[in-house]
């Protein structure tokens, strides 16, 4: 585990209600081709539907007519590679390959699985992508739970070489920590591929902005904050730039009167018990922000903001105390207040 350090910088916020002030955070550097294409005249289309369980949305300027059914195309490859609830999706078949056995994946899936397998090793398995059959074991996948030991750090288990990987032990990939992500970076390359330079993609959450809007403006959206702890906003310039949220309050299950986080820390093997209510990571890369996002929430205040400052990521923790919250930044996000 990386080790904890002091904790980086903390604003106390009250209790739902006491909200106040709001706070701009612009990234150092524009991308060079932020304002290529843009025309005042330029009209913003609004597209939408249902993906993973969840919604996506996208804002695009001057958007190009086949973009609905290309995002659509993006969106149905991601779940057709890497949803753990179709049992003919790629993932759900390398889980049931034999142990010890090559299966080729398709360039999707491992470009994630390549992602993931490095943030847990720069974590020390804090996120990591193998972790199915823990989740199995809390109910959170529709797998019933393996009568076998979990194998501890799951991740090593898995090799890869070239298109193809392996598991060595009986593991199970689970990429729902990074494949939204993934999906809102795949929907971004391909916006970009038919020529669209200005746009915010949003997948449940996760948000990329590309160039501007026809006013100039940047792609502004609020930082998500936890239901009922009133953080002061944090509003911030998406141009080359994306944000991903995890949050105790997003994906949870009741076992009695016991409220169960998706969250899963590997160490434990249980869901996470640290207070951490959210974090939010700011990054090129949705899927990056995605997993770093994870990694953090499951090391918590202290591990995990050390662990950020040091890989120079601009992160949020908003921590629980009691019925407010406590609201920590890394040096990086801080700078970009201004």
């Amino acid at each position: 585990r990386p080790a904890a350090a002091p904790r980086v910088l903390c604003h106390h916020a009250g209790s739902a209600g006491a909200l106040s002030g709001i706070r701009v955070a612009i990234p150092p550097d524009l991308p060079p081709d932020a304002f290529d294409g843009r025309r005042r005249s330029a009209v913003i289309t609004d597209l939408g539907g249902p993906t993973m369980g969840t919604s996506w949305s996208a804002r695009i300027v001057d958007a190009p007519a086949d973009a609905q059914a290309a995002i659509e195309g993006v969106l149905d490859a991601v779940i057709a590679q890497m949803s753990n609830w179709e049992p003919g999706s790629a993932i759900s078949r390398f889980n049931r390959h034999p142990v010890g056995t090559w299966m080729t994946l398709p360039a999707g899936m491992m470009t994630v699985l390549r992602a993931g397998l490095e943030i847990a090793r720069l974590s020390g398995g804090a996120f990591d992508p193998a972790i199915g059959r823990v989740v199995e074991r809390w109910g959170f996948l529709p797998h019933s739970p393996s009568p076998d030991l979990p194998v501890p750090s799951p991740w090593r288990a898995i090799e890869v070489e070239g298109e193809r990987a392996r598991r060595i032990a009986d593991v199970a990939l689970d990429f729902s920590g990074i494949a939204k992500g993934h999906a809102v970076d795949a929907v971004a390359e391909a916006l970009r591929a038919l020529g669209a330079r200005h746009f915010l993609v949003e997948i449940g959450g996760e948000l990329r902005g590309e160039g501007v809007k026809p006013d100039i403006q940047p792609w502004w959206a609020d930082v998500e904050a936890p239901p009922g702890l009133a953080v002061p906003v944090l509003r911030v310039a998406l141009c080359g730039l994306s944000v991903a949220t995890s949050g105790d309050y997003r994906r949870f299950r009741m076992a009695g009167d016991l409220r169960l986080s998706h969250s899963i820390d590997p160490a434990s093997e249980a869901p996470i018990a640290n207070a951490v209510a959210s974090v939010s990571v700011l990054h090129a890369s949705a899927m990056l922000a995605d997993a770093w996002a994870t990694a953090i929430t499951v090391l918590g205040p202290d591990a995990g903001m050390a662990l950020a400052t040091r890989h120079g990521l601009a992160a949020r923790l908003v921590l629980r105390e009691g019925q407010s919250g406590v609201e920590y930044m890394t040096p990086a996000l801080a700078a970009m207040l201004g």
